[in-house]
């Protein structure tokens, strides 16, 4: 990983990578499930993307920096609006997604998926 410009254009995907929950490698220590970025013609720097369940984690733990507060600290509309929006990225298809949120939101499966139903009622 070394150049100018392959150094910026490094800079330039860092910060997607990081909302990712991702990792930067060099090329050549990349593995069969890493992403090889390239930048004028050669291999630049491989990313490590997460597992889907730790880039759920990752995601809350964003909201929460976000939102400055713990979200089970947050009311009831901006918890809806939280759920809204990891719904919309795909949350709940993760195994144990629901567990997840509820826990990060300090409320109960139940409340979770009465959030999800009353989107597709409205």
């Amino acid at each position: 990983m070394s150049g100018t410009g392959e150094d910026a254009f490094i800079a330039a995907v860092k910060p997607l990578v990081d909302a990712m929950g991702g990792e930067m490698v060099p090329p050549d220590e990349a593995g069969t499930d890493d992403v090889v970025l390239s930048w004028a013609g050669s291999a630049a720097v491989a990313v490590r993307l997460p597992q889907l369940a730790d880039s759920l984690d990752h995601i809350l733990a964003a909201l929460e920096r976000r939102k400055g507060m713990p979200l089970a600290d947050l009311d009831r509309r901006a918890k809806q609006e939280i759920v809204r929006s990891l719904e919309a990225r795909g949350a709940f298809a993760v195994r144990h997604g629901v567990e997840t949120v509820a826990s990060a939101l300090g409320v109960s499966r139940f409340t979770v998926y009465n959030y999800l139903n009353r989107e597709k009622g409205t």
